[in-house]
């Protein structure tokens, strides 16, 4: 996909980062993620990530890598984009994007690159080699150890073309609106915070009425009401959801640092979709607190 058209794509409807099939011995299940690919696409989210963040990127060998975006280009069979996460070191982080731009990737998200600490001059020349190596659109995500400013995202879209689009996982809004005020619509404009409906009515707010939902791996017509409601301005609906579902959801996900993708396995299974197990160093929910996502999901009516 050419760079602008996924641009155009990404500037409406809501995204979704499925997560990615492990067998019970943690071997990466390809039939399963096909199917899920299958089930999902469908439900019309205007993109999927494969080997996102929810999708356990970090815990990815390389040859996994390549199989798990393999699989996802493949299953969804061009009914909707499919946008690789990437990310590491430079170098580790441009193979990545190579490979994924070879399998039929639509797009790349630059993930943050992990633990060390870097300035913005130094992100920058990392988002740049990235761009540098590849033709298709790029995205670059501020979560983390990954924080650009307005200055260094002029700077980058100068010099890069293909990237089209910035996610913010910070959740500062007076940063998200002095890059949204300096750059217009050079970029596509996406909210990347955990449970992102927590924000979605804010950035809606502000320019930005895009976001990723994890939980549409599992209440994809649950998402989908909700950004519609959003979108809207339908208070009613969005106080209604957040109050029967997404605060106590939240109050399960806070429990334990990497909930945030332990919990959207678990509703995974839950709802006849299982993942199989997350990979340490995440741990899986316990049985006590999927029996109470079991009650707020049955409660939300049939997906």
């Amino acid at each position: 996909m050419e760079p602008q058209a996924l641009k155009a794509a990404l500037s409406s409807g809501l995204l979704s980062f499925p997560v990615t099939d492990f067998t019970a011995d943690g071997a990466f299940d390809a039939g399963g993620y096909a199917r899920r690919l299958e089930w999902l696409a469908p439900y019309g989210a205007s993109a999927l990530f494969a080997a996102g963040g929810t999708g356990e990127f970090f815990s990815l060998t390389p040859g996994e890598y390549g199989d798990v975006v393999g699989t996802a280009v493949s299953a969804s069979n061009g009914q909707v984009p499919i946008i690789a996460g990437t990310g590491y070191g430079t170098r580790l982080a441009v193979e990545l994007a190579r490979k994924a731009e070879d399998l039929g990737a639509a797009g790349l998200l630059v993930l943050p690159h992990y633990l060390t600490e870097a300035d913005e001059e130094g992100v920058s020349r990392h988002v740049e080699a990235i761009c540098n190596a590849v033709g298709v659109g790029v995205i670059v995500y501020n979560r983390g150890v990954c924080r650009l400013g307005p200055d260094s995202l002029v700077r980058l879209a100068d010099r890069c073309p293909n990237l089209i689009g910035f996610k913010d996982g910070i959740g500062d809004l007076e940063l998200m609106i002095r890059i949204r005020r300096r750059m217009g619509e050079r970029f596509c404009y996406l909210g990347g915070l955990p449970t992102a409906e927590f924000f979605a009515s804010a950035y809606n707010a502000i320019g930005v009425p895009v976001y990723s939902s994890a939980v549409f791996n599992f209440i994809p017509r649950t998402a989908l009401e909700f950004y519609r409601a959003v979108i809207a301005r339908d208070d009613a609906t969005v106080n209604r959801l957040l109050e029967g579902f997404f605060v106590p959801y939240a109050a399960i996900r806070s429990r334990r640092p990497g909930y945030a993708v332990s919990i959207v396995k678990a509703g995974a299974r839950l709802v006849g979709r299982d993942a199989g197990p997350v990979r340490t160093p995440l741990v899986d929910c316990s049985a006590e607190e999927r029996a109470v996502l079991a009650e707020l999901i049955e409660k939300l009516g049939p997906q």
